[in-house]
């Protein structure tokens, strides 16, 4: 009964091993950080803040005043807890999405990395 068991243990073991140690990750803290910007919760950063935050014009029309442009701003620049409280407040234009502080982050660590790699290849 023990040898069977013993048996049972050494054919299973390998299946029951996490294949990740605990120091690795599925995905990358930058990998993660893009997804959340990418597809925070069906709504993208992207579409207004461009692809490393650099702000992109959302919208173009023209009313009294003449031509006129909605615009997403560049978020290059904020600092940690600027973005933490913009994430958190209601704005008239952007949605509000309810990521914790660790997501918040993760996007935040992504821009700045982002923001380096693409001033690394214009070199």
């Amino acid at each position: 009964m023990i040898l069977k068991r013993l048996l049972l243990l050494l054919i299973l073991s390998p299946f029951i091993a996490s294949p990740l140690s605990a120091d690795e990750d599925f995905i990358s803290h930058y990998e993660y950080g893009q997804m959340l910007y990418t597809y925070p919760r069906g709504v993208s950063c992207v579409e207004c803040h461009g692809e490393a935050g650099e702000g992109k014009v959302i919208a173009e029309f023209r009313d009294i005043h003449g031509k006129e442009q909605i615009i997403g701003p560049d978020i290059r620049g904020k600092r940690l807890d600027e973005m933490i409280l913009a994430m958190n407040s209601y704005h008239d234009i952007m949605p509000r999405y309810y990521l914790t502080d660790e997501e918040i982050k993760a996007i935040y660590d992504f821009l700045k990395e982002k923001s380096k790699r693409m001033n690394v290849r214009r070199k």
